[in-house]
């Protein structure tokens, strides 16, 4: 049995690592820099507001002879947009960091903080919850009944800027 709990501001930095190595892998590099602190500082100030916007629920790692650290984190985002007829309350959900240490891979971590999060998101009234899987993820997140919906675009628009100056 796997026992989750929801993140508190002490985790931020511990959930920061778990970000990196999820970066490092998703992407064949670690990324190390400023924004780990910035990041840290944003978790911080997140996590202590009440309701918290940033939903994190998290994996305790077994500490015996070792400091103290995260097995797993789910991190996600509830959204308010304008109501809708699917959407009463306006709320939509965003998982944006799902990462398990390798140190306890193959042990239903990432799922097990994936459910306590949906089942949050549920709580506060999200109806739907949107997410960018990796190819390891996907079999994952269909299991839990993630399936497309849209063609996904995006716009980088900080090089809009710089254009105009």
């Amino acid at each position: 049995m796997i026992t989750t709990r929801r993140a508190v501001p002490d985790d931020a930095r511990e959930i920061v690592r778990l970000r990196r190595l999820m970066f490092a892998e998703m992407h064949g590099k670690d990324e190390p820099g400023p924004w780990e602190e910035e990041a840290v500082r944003v978790a911080r100030r997140q996590l202590a507001q009440e309701p918290s916007p940033l939903l994190a629920f998290v994996v305790d790692g077994d500490t015996s002879g070792e400091p103290a650290h995260l097995a797993a984190c789910a991190v996600g985002r509830v959204e308010e947009r304008l109501p809708a007829p699917v959407s009463p309350l306006g709320l939509f959900g965003f998982v944006f960091n799902v990462c398990t240490d390798a140190r306890y891979r193959g042990r239903g971590c990432a799922r097990a903080t994936t459910e306590a999060m949906l089942a949050e998101f549920a709580r506060r009234g999200v109806t739907r919850v949107d997410l960018h899987a990796s190819p390891d993820a996907e079999r994952l997140y269909r299991s839990l009944g993630f399936a497309e919906h849209s063609v996904p675009l995006s716009l980088d628009v900080s090089t809009r800027h710089a254009a105009e100056d």
